[in-house]
This record gives C-alpha cells, sequence and structure tokens, in this order.
C-alpha cells in the first residue's frame, strides 16, 4: 500500500491500543488481552475513509456489547498529532475514522516526491518469479489467443515487478516433438509439390495446410534449388527444418516486439531432449517406483497424484511425449533455475492438465502449489456487431500480425487487458480505431492531454510551475477534488491487489476511474482561478493525476501522449 495509506493504519492502530489502555486503566474496560483487530479502507467513504473492528472482536474478551466498546474506545481516543479529523461509532460496533485535509496534501507530496517510482512497492519481498506466456507453437503463425495472453502476461509481469517481485518473462519454444515432425513433413511436400507439381505427391489431410508453409517451401528452394529432391526424406526434412523454424521465430519475435513484448529468455523444448533432462525424469519417476511399462510404452502414475487417468511418458516407438518434456521444463524451472513461484498463461482448453502438472511436480519432492496456471478464455473479434474471423489483408483467419495491422497496439494491449482472464471477451474492432470518448484507451489518454495541454497553456502566460507546499495543498476540499485525491492514492494497493490475485485487469480498470474522476473534477472545479493559492494548489493536484496516469500507462506499455485532437 501507498506510504500514506500504510502510515495512516498504523496511527489508528495505535490510536485504538492507546484509547483501550486508556480505558483499562480508568476501570471502563477489564484488563484482559486485546484480540487482533483489522484497520481497512470501506468501499463507500461516506462510512468512512478507514474503519476498524476492534470493537467487534473485543466484545467476549472484554463481556460487553461491540456498540458499548466502541463508544468507549471513540471516549478516549485522541485524534491530535495525526491524520484523523473525525470518529464515530457505526452499526453493532464499527469505528469509522474520518480523515482531514493533512491526509489529502500528503497524498499528493508522496506522489510529487516519489514521481515515476510512485505506486511501486516493496510487497513481493524479491521473491523471484516467472511468468511464461504465449509460448506459440513455432510451426505457424500467431494468433488471437497469444494477441491476448500477450498483453495479459506482460502486464501480469509488470505488475509483479512494480509490486517488488523479481520477475523474468519466458518463451518456451516447442521445437521438438510431434508439430516437429508434421512441420518437417508439410515443408517436404510442397518443396516437392514446386518442383515435380501439385499432383505429384499429396498432402495428408492431417498436414500444415496453411500458405506459411509454401513460402517456407518456395524460400527454402530459391537458396537450395531443387538438388535436395535427390537426398534422402530424413536428410531433406531435417534441411527443411532448420531453414524453416529460424525464420518463424523470428517472425514471432518481430510479430511481439511490434506488441512490446521482450522476453528475458527464449527456452527452447529441444534442449532438455539434447541435455539429457528428459530421459533423467523419467528416471527419477521411475526410481520413484511411479513409473510402470504396459503395451510397450512407459507410463506415469499419474492417478496416485490426482490426475484421473494415468499418463504416458515414452510411446511404443520410443519417442518421448510432450508430457514428458513438458515435467522436465517444469522441473528446470524450480530446482535448477531456483524460482520461488512460476505462472503459466494457458488457454482454458489446458485446464486438464494442470492438477497434473502440479501433481507430478509434487511426486519429484517439489510443491506443485507453487505452479500457479492463469486459464485464458477464448476471445471473439467482432465488427459491426457481428464476429469477424477473416483477416481483411490476407482473407484467412485473423493473426496477431493483422490485428497489428489494423488496431493501434495502445488499444489492442488495454483492451485485452479490460476483463478478468477468466471472461470470453469480445474485442470490438470498430471501437479500438475510434477517436473519441466511447473507446477507453482514448478516454484515458485524453485525460493525460488534457492535463499537458493545462501546463502548456499555463507555461504561455510566463508561468513556471512549482508544486504546492502541503499547507497550500489542505486548500483543497471540493469533493471533486478529495474524489481524484482518494482514488490517487489507491494505486499502491491497486498494484498489490493485481499481483495477489495474478489480474492486471484491475489496473485497467483502475486508471479508467482515475480518468474519469480527472475529468469529473475538470468539469467541476476552475484550475486557473482567481484565487493564487487555491489555483497553485489545483495545479499540484493535476500534475500528480497527469503522474499516475502515466504510470499506469507506462507499466501496461500504453503510449501517454501529450497533444491529442
Amino acid at each position: 500500500m501507498s506510504k500514506v495509506i500504510a502510515d495512516t493504519r498504523e496511527q489508528i492502530r495505535e490510536m485504538i491500543l492507546s484509547a483501550l489502555g486508556k480505558a483499562v486503566a480508568e476501570g471502563q474496560l477489564p484488563d484482559e488481552p486485546i484480540p487482533a483487530f483489522t484497520v481497512e479502507q470501506p468501499a463507500d467513504c461516506s462510512h468512512g475513509d478507514f474503519a476498524c473492528n476492534a470493537a467487534m472482536v473485543s466484545a467476549r474478551a472484554f463481556r460487553k456489547a461491540p456498540r458499548a466498546i466502541a463508544e468507549i474506545i471513540i471516549e478516549n481516543i485522541q485524534t491530535a498529532g495525526t491524520r484523523i479529523e473525525k470518529v464515530e461509532a457505526a452499526g453493532p460496533g464499527f469505528i469509522n475514522f474520518f480523515v482531514g485535509a493533512s491526509y489529502f496534501a500528503d497524498v499528493l507530496r508522496d506522489v510529487v516526491e516519489q514521481k515515476e517510482s510512485y505506486g511501486r512497492s516493496d510487497y513481493g519481498k524479491g521473491k523471484k518469479i516467472m511468468v511464461e506466456f504465449v509460448s506459440a507453437n513455432p510451426t505457424g503463425p500467431m494468433h488471437m489467443g497469444n494477441a491476448r495472453g500477450g498483453a495479459l502476461g506482460d502486464c501480469l509481469a509488470a505488475v509483479l515487478e512494480a509490486a517488488g517481485y523479481r520477475t523474468e518473462r519466458e518463451f518456451y519454444v516447442n521445437d521438438a516433438g510431434n508439430q516437429i515432425d508434421k512441420f518437417a513433413l508439410s515443408l517436404d511436400v510442397r518443396y516437392q509439390q514446386l518442383i515435380l507439381g501439385e499432383d505429384a505427391v499429396e498432402l495428408p489431410e492431417d498436414a500444415y495446410h496453411g500458405g506459411d508453409i509454401i513460402e517456407r517451401a518456395k524460400g527454402f528452394r530459391e537458396v537450395n534449388g531443387d538438388e535436395w529432391l535427390q537426398k534422402s526424406e530424413e536428410e531433406r526434412r531435417a534441411a527443411l527444418v532448420a531453414y524453416a523454424l529460424p525464420l518463424n521465430i523470428e517472425r514471432m519475435q518481430n510479430d511481439l516486439l511490434k506488441y512490446r513484448i521482450t522476453y528475458d529468455t527464449w527456452f527452447m523444448e529441444s534442449s532438455l531432449h539434447e541435455s539429457g533432462a528428459v530421459r533423467e525424469i523419467i528416471d527419477r519417476l521411475t526410481e520413484k517406483g511411479l513409473t510402470y511399462e504396459k503395451e510397450g510404452a512407459v507410463w506415469y502414475k499419474a492417478t496416485e497424484f490426482g490426475s484421473s487417468k494415468d499418463e504416458v511418458l515414452i510411446r511404443a516407438n520410443g519417442n518421448p511425449t510432450y508430457f514428458a518434456a513438458d515435467i522436465a521444463y517444469h522441473y528446470n524451472k524450480f530446482a535448477v533455475r531456483g524460482f520461488d513461484t512460476v505462472i503459466d498463461v494457458w488457454g482454458a482448453d489446458h485446464h486438464g492438465h494442470v492438477a497434473r502438472m502440479k501433481g507430478v511436480l509434487t511426486a519429484l519432492g517439489l510443491d506443485g502449489e507453487r505452479l500457479e496456471v492463469v486459464l485464458m478464455q477464448l476471445v471473439r473479434m467482432m465488427s459491426a456487431g457481428q464476429p469477424v474471423v477473416m483477416s481483411k489483408r490476407t482473407g484467412k483467419a485473423i493473426q496477431l500480425a493483422d490485428l497489428l495491422d489494423e488496431v493501434p497496439v495502445d488499444a489492442a494491449r488495454f483492451f485485452f487487458n479490460m476483463c478478468a482472464a477468466t471472461s470470453r471477451m469480445d474485442f470490438d474492432l470498430d471501437l479500438a480505431v475510434q477517436q473519441e470518448s466511447q473507446n477507453p484507451v482514448y478516454y484515458v489518454q485524453y485525460a493525460h492531454a488534457r492535463i499537458c495541454s493545462i501546463f502548456r497553456k499555463y507555461a504561455e502566460q510566463g508561468s513556471e510551475f512549482v508544486p504546492a507546499d502541503s499547507k497550500t495543498l489542505e486548500l483543497l476540499r471540493d469533493p471533486a477534488e478529495l474524489e481524484l485525491i482518494r482514488c490517487i492514492g489507491d494505486y499502491t494497493d491497486q498494484i498489490v491487489t493485481a499481483a495477489k490475485t495474478r489480474e492486471p485487469s484491475g489496473i485497467t480498470r483502475y486508471v479508467m476511474e482515475l480518468a474519469a474522476k480527472f475529468h469529473h473534477f475538470y468539469g467541476a472545479c476552475r484550475v486557473n482561478c482567481d484565487d493564487p493559492a487555491l489555483a497553485q494548489a489545483r495545479l499540484t493536484l493535476c500534475h500528480c493525476a497527469r503522474q499516475v496516469i502515466a504510470n499506469v500507462l507506462a507499466l501496461m506499455k500504453v503510449d501517454a501522449p501529450e497533444h491529442m485532437e
């Protein structure tokens, strides 16, 4: 939480304890241990800026009604020298605290002093956490699920960083296994068709039929000619994959860079096979008595660790399964690289994989609960109220690259983080490109640009802005001013909540609310008013609102423009 909120909560705790001590000393309450109590911020500030349940939890210890205890506490409480202006008993025994002008002034001074760091905290205590997201199959272009997962995973990682975790972003490249075999076959058939004609070799129904496969086969032929037709199938397919796969990975990296996503690590699945890590993990499970052979395959006893069925680790043909490699990969994350927590962002269709992966980590002597999975629901692209499945540019299914051709990156990243990952979402393509207040990202960016305009006009008058001191800031008393300051003060708590829940959409909703409160304040209070001191205080409030909006947008990797039409 913000320093001001944390300090105020501590002030309230000390006030409560001091009042209880005084009441006991004067015989108003029995000398009994004081139960633990909480100090919270109510959702509705008309019930107080802070509320405490000390009287409620003390009823049994003091053998009195909570309301009577609350009234005794209030009778003995001292607010002098604190940020508290008024204390009231409410309902069956809640104690509500209303802050004074110094609290609001301190919130703004905190923003002025911390600048770009405002909102950051040490909540995570430097624990090492990995967010693995997108990890798209490298055999073809990235789709809309990857677009949503990219924005979600990147923003989640940023939230965790702001909350004080040591965060790393990772992309897991599935460059081994069945999909690469299918990729090789598809490239091989297309290569042969280019030379011999389409009727000479048939592309199997379950192969990859996309135009990108033809594009890669043509590229290989342009570099190598037709000579690979004379090589063995094994050699030819290996050469085709060696040519095409790096190009596909490079395309992924370029598309993600355009989407403003960079990774600390691109981890290759093939490295797990080449290093012997997959074989080693199977041996570990075997040593623990958790594998058996059936019909020529090696099976893992997944049912002993919560799964509904056992799983194949090595097929009858001797090839490890994807699950075997995935176990080795997650073991590497925890046991080799030492992450305290790993968060995987997966599509909702992977829900059945969660329990078995956690179970096998526990079977290997690790705590499976340290693996957290964010299951992301489907996204539907909409235009004119109707679903859109085809790209205008290619006439085929919309891919990430197509989306970024049609929609600004700011809008894409913002829209994909507007609702919880667990909710299905409709992405309104028409709204995303609109330059008006109905577009949420435009609405927020316009608030930032509007504040910049205020300061440009102020400078044009020959004035230099100097943030107001605390005493001057105490002039801010209008309800619209105080609502805006309360919202500004909430930012650090919003970051911590998003980090706790692994749900960054709360930050998007927060900045939309902050923009709304600024626009309301701007309409209700004249910034450049006749009172110079009040004008300076309001300018400082504008400055702080601009700073927090900019901080949120920077965290989301969305631009904070200074000019907008």
